[in-house]
């Protein structure tokens, strides 16, 4: 299999985009993605020939030629479509981002809320901290956003005291916000291979404790001590908030059975109680799976009904059907 990764040659075969400049990890993710949806081709070149950012999420367009024919591979989400059905890059573009639109915005939001579930009150109130910035204007201004952020740390340490189970031989006072610092840390990375781990996530969240409770009462703070104060208990709660999710939710740092980093999350139901959603770790690699736990209430009632449509196509009406992937064109009435 050919590459080309020379970062804007033109691309001779006609289609006016030039040759985007791809790491290995790229080559790697596209190649392994088209091998699943298309085993019995053979990709004989590839070529990473055009990306778009739309609202912040970026698209890469790949160019693949095979030992029958040519596919276009567009990412987030990764699909791919034939260039026969597609023969402009813009056409499949164009098709690509409706797909994306169709998903509803409601339904990507529930999605990304559940990554931090239940933490999700912590991050109102940092955004509400933050959203203050905007309006300081003086020390004591200042001061109340240290207020703000020093009330954001305590109520991340109250809902890890309430979501898990933490072994330890002492319960700290609720508010002790060290010492449950320390637990949650050595909890979630034990060990000498953890070491540095650790050191640098009990640093950020002392730290930022520490920086807060200053800012509270210094009557010299000025704008950027706030923002300063913001920015690090932002930082801080992000890292620390990833690190009990995972722990909570049983999500190892690499398959314990290939040894791959490659995991996903993989939310499902149970026909037993459809209303509770469940997730567990996946490896993309050899298909491992964790214990699923359960991570929301969402009535799968209130799941339907975010797109509604009207009207269709008759039975007698001459329409196409794309498979997916679109690797041909099925009409009523073939076999």
């Amino acid at each position: 299999m050919q590459y080309s990764q020379y970062y804007g040659q033109r691309n001779v075969d006609g289609y006016g985009a030039e040759v985007l400049a791809a790491t290995q990890e790229e080559i790697d993710e596209v190649t392994s993605y088209f091998e699943w949806q298309a085993p019995e081709l053979k990709i004989e070149f590839m070529q990473k020939v055009y990306a778009e950012t739309v609202i912040g999420h970026r698209h890469d367009v790949w160019d693949i030629h095979t030992n029958r024919d040519r596919w276009w591979v567009i990412t987030n989400p990764t699909n791919l479509y034939s260039q026969q059905q597609f023969p402009s890059m813009d056409l499949a573009v164009t098709f690509h981002m409706g797909l994306c639109l169709r998903i509803p915005r409601t339904g990507r939001q529930a999605s990304n809320g559940r990554r931090v579930l239940p933490f999700g009150d912590v991050w109102n109130d940092l955004r509400a901290a933050s959203a203050a910035l905007g309006q300081a204007h003086n020390v004591a201004d200042y001061q109340t956003i240290g207020v703000r952020c020093r009330e954001v740390l305590l109520a991340f340490v109250a809902i890890a005291q309430d979501e898990h189970d933490w072994a330890s031989e002492e319960r700290p006072k609720r508010a002790d916000f060290k010492a449950w610092a320390e637990i949650i840390c050595n909890t979630a990375l034990p060990g000498d291979s953890h070491k540095e781990r650790r050191q640098l996530q009990k640093g950020l969240l002392t730290g930022a404790w520490t920086f807060t409770n200053w800012l509270t009462h210094a009557k010299s703070a000025t704008w950027h001590d706030a923002e300063t104060a913001v920015s690090t208990v932002e930082h801080a709660i992000g890292l620390a908030t990833s690190l009990v999710i995972r722990l909570m939710r049983g999500v190892p740092d690499q398959c314990p059975e290939c040894g791959s980093p490659h995991l996903r999350a993989e939310e499902g139901r149970r026909t037993d109680d459809m209303d509770i959603l469940w997730e567990r770790p996946r490896c993309n690699d050899c298909e491992w799976a964790g214990e699923a736990v359960p991570i929301d209430i969402e009535p799968l009632d209130d799941a339907e009904g975010l797109i509604t449509r009207e009207g269709g196509a008759s039975d007698d009406e001459a329409c196409s059907i794309m498979e997916v992937p679109l690797r041909g064109v099925r009409k009523p009435g073939d076999a």
